[in-house]
């Protein structure tokens, strides 16, 4: 069996990460760049997803630490789903997908890697995006520099993201 050697996920396997994450990204804007943050306003904010399913692949995030969908007001709820709609158009003209996954998991039983606090995923998908490495080696290949990908969205998020 060979390993893939990933030092950076240390905080994330051993449970050493203190606070919670976003709340972390929410408060310190002048980390922005550090954290991968692409935009933010008053009510969310869109950061890269530091553990990507596919290139691109980033997340939508109100700032109120909740963990339950019906915390959010009717105005929150409107206003992070304008900016998931955003995101979509972002991504197809940018990056030119035609298709992407797009999802809460709300809850540890439902997925979430981050459970006590809501968040979006917006994942962009192509045709054979996946293959047998994923499937019979439990590895993802990510095919391009993640810090050009954060770069190239960056330079243009603020014309998608702004109400």
């Amino acid at each position: 069996m060979e390993y893939l050697y990933a030092p950076w996920r240390d905080e994330y396997v051993t449970g050493k990460r203190g606070d919670c994450v976003f709340c972390d990204i929410s408060k310190n804007s002048e980390n922005d760049t550090k954290n991968h943050v692409l935009f933010r306003d008053e009510v969310c904010f869109v950061v890269m997803n530091r553990y990507p399913y596919t290139p691109g692949h980033f997340m939508v995030i109100p700032h109120k630490h909740i963990d339950k969908l019906e915390y959010l007001t009717k105005e929150e709820w409107q206003h992070i789903s304008t900016q998931v709609q955003n995101g979509s158009r972002l991504l197809r003209e940018v990056f030119k997908t035609r298709a992407m996954n797009i999802g809460m998991n709300i809850g540890v039983e439902a997925g979430a890697g981050i459970a006590e606090h809501l968040h979006y995923h917006i994942v962009p998908r192509w045709e054979r995006d996946t293959n047998f490495i994923t499937t019979i080696g439990g590895s993802r290949v990510y095919s391009v520099d993640f810090d050009a990908i954060y770069k190239k969205l960056l330079a243009v998020s603020g014309d998608f993201f702004k109400l």
